[in-house]
């Protein structure tokens, strides 16, 4: 009745889509080499919505009445499942407790804006009840950005913009497009697309993120190599605040003191609610195309990939795998045709031949788009790279399958939370002088921190995003632990991880933003001054700490343990 798509409570996507290995012979070996895990098990299951206790929804009679004056009874709902699909994210912490029934702060009320006036009208109403107002998207945030802190005692807001989903104009002269926020990205896309363009940006929870979500968390696409992130495609937006709207215009640059843009890209809802986008937008390419690529080595892969960001080549995409991701993405292909049997035999071999030690191999994809002259070009100068540094084209084949399948990878997570195991990601960017280093000592403290907690645990890496100065590598890991205190187990290895970041040169999070999850460590990242500034400007705009307070800058350990280590004492 509302019109709005959202995922299913206790995991991610659609109900009714599951991981399954059924034709991946390799994969339940592999996950039992690696983890010791026997996934033809019987597993479990999550438990039905009738298992589980909400609380009572806390709204009052006067804020329900302006709520429902503002937006229409239709579209005030205090139904208990769309209450719990919207008190969290889908970070691994929310899911397993969502599992168990550990609900935490749950909204009181989910709104379903469906214009503009009707959110300037909620943050009216929602800052004279002196209430809490979080911002909804497609609810695919993994960083604690989406709940309300556990001890709020007023009332919780969420407000879904799911209906703002509207491409409203494209200049075409300027390449331009005004976009409403709450649109997820396919529905986007398949506007623009109607009309001979596209954005080109597509984070791998594209299926289930919002243009608005990606401007508010600084979001990254698989095709920012060419385009840039978030950031550099948004050139103005609209955004609603306690008492006042903010609108920028979408100028090609400005010297206008401190960016404004800047500061509101990244702000998580603590300056107020996004609902209009101006993005630079791209015609349809001619011909786009994803080749495959081997390495001996991560090192090989990684220099091809510096280098070619120093050249005259612009891939859409460029992606080395590690040894373990590389292991893993075999292990969940599909069981070959004979024909492709032979060739993947007849790769080994040659690889072989070339002295290769098959348990080093890295696969690599690289994207490229344009016009066919211009592809022809591009492939030209990336292949004599990668030559150069040792690598090995392997076709279209696998990368287009790759390219295929880039949305499926988060139904694995909830497949192996059915058997109890925490598995997560966390990314993080450094100058090309230090990714190695970043690289190996985060694997290095990873396994440590497994030997720690006594349980056998997994992690593998890709270069995600590669710039002119650096590069973005993209960890996940995987603890087999599936006992009651695998939270615990989770966040030893997950602390690791980030403080590995901070010691090695990098940042908190290259793309999935800060939330409650990152803030810990964001003194470290950004000094105690920047974090002065960040409060000063929280503080300023919202000095009832009504928009999704305790985001960014929040002061305790979020989520974690009471015998959790603070990151400064590990």
């Amino acid at each position: 009745m509302i019109g709005v798509k959202n995922q299913k409570w206790w995991g991610w996507g659609d109900e009714g889509i599951n991981f399954s290995f059924a034709d991946k012979p390799k994969f339940a070996p592999f996950v039992l080499d690696r983890l010791g895990v026997d996934i033809n098990a019987a597993a479990g299951r999550p438990p039905r919505f009738d298992e589980i206790a909400v609380p009572a929804s806390q709204l009052s009679d006067d804020l329900r009445s302006r709520l429902v004056d503002a937006l229409g009874e239709t579209y005030v709902v205090t139904d208990d499942e769309c209450r719990v699909v919207h008190a969290y994210g889908k970070g691994v912490r929310d899911l397993i407790r969502v599992r168990r029934g550990q609900l935490g702060r749950v909204p009181d009320v989910v709104l379903y804006p469906g214009s503009h006036d009707e959110v300037v009208a909620i943050m009216d109403a929602v800052i004279d009840a002196n209430a809490v107002v979080i911002p909804y998207g497609g609810g695919s945030n993994i960083t604690a950005s989406l709940e309300a802190e556990p001890d709020e005692t007023r009332q919780v807001v969420s407000v879904d913009l799911g209906r703002l989903n509207k491409v409203l104009e494209i200049d075409e002269t300027s390449q331009l497009a005004l976009i409403e926020a709450g649109v997820l990205g396919p529905d986007m896309e398949n506007q623009l697309n109607a009309r001979g363009w596209t954005l080109g940006h597509f984070p791998d929870s594209f299926m289930w993120s919002t243009l608005g979500g990606w401007v508010a968390t600084r979001s990254s696409g698989q095709q920012s190599d060419k385009f840039g992130d978030i950031a550099d495609i948004t050139r103005g937006l609209t955004m609603v605040m306690p008492g006042q709207v903010l609108e920028l215009r979408p100028l090609p640059s400005t010297s206008s003191g401190p960016s404004v843009r800047e500061m509101v890209i990244g702000s998580e809802g603590r300056l107020g609610i996004i609902t209009k986008v101006w993005v630079n937008v791209h015609r349809i390419p001619e011909v786009k195309e994803f080749q495959a690529y081997f390495y001996p080595t991560y090192d090989d892969g990684v220099a091809a990939a510096e280098e070619i960001m120093h050249s005259d080549a612009h891939p859409i995409m460029f992606r080395v795998s590690d040894a373990n991701e590389t292991a893993f993405v075999m292990a969940n292909g599909k069981k070959s045709s004979r024909m492709g049997h032979y060739m993947s035999k007849a790769i080994q071999q040659v690889m072989l031949r070339k002295g290769w030690d098959l348990d080093k191999i890295c696969i690599s994809f690289v994207g490229f788009e344009g016009s066919a002259v211009d592809v022809r070009y591009q492939k030209a100068i990336t292949n004599k790279i990668i030559k150069a540094h040792g690598g090995l084209g392997v076709g279209k084949g696998p990368a287009t399958l790759n390219d295929q399948k880039k949305y499926d990878i988060p139904y694995i997570r909830d497949f192996l939370l059915d058997r109890g195991i925490p598995a997560d990601v966390s990314e993080t960017s450094t100058p090309w002088s230090r990714v190695k280093e970043m690289h190996d000592e985060t694997v290095a403290r990873a396994e440590e921190a497994f030997a720690q907690i006594g349980h056998r645990g997994y992690i593998m890496c890709h270069v995600s995003h590669s710039y002119h100065t650096g590069a973005c590598q993209y960890f996940t890991f995987a603890v087999a632990d599936s006992s009651e205190k695998n939270l615990d187990s989770y966040d030893v290895v997950k602390r690791a991880v980030q403080q590995s970041f901070m010691d090695h040169g990098g940042t908190v999070s290259h793309h999935h933003g800060v939330g409650e999850e990152h803030s810990p460590w964001m003194a470290q990242d950004i000094s105690e001054a920047g974090v002065h500034i960040q409060r000063t400007l929280f503080d300023g705009i919202d000095p009832g700490r009504n928009l999704n307070p305790g985001k960014i800058t929040h002061d305790g350990l979020p989520g974690w343990s009471s015998n959790s280590t603070p990151p400064d004492q590990l």
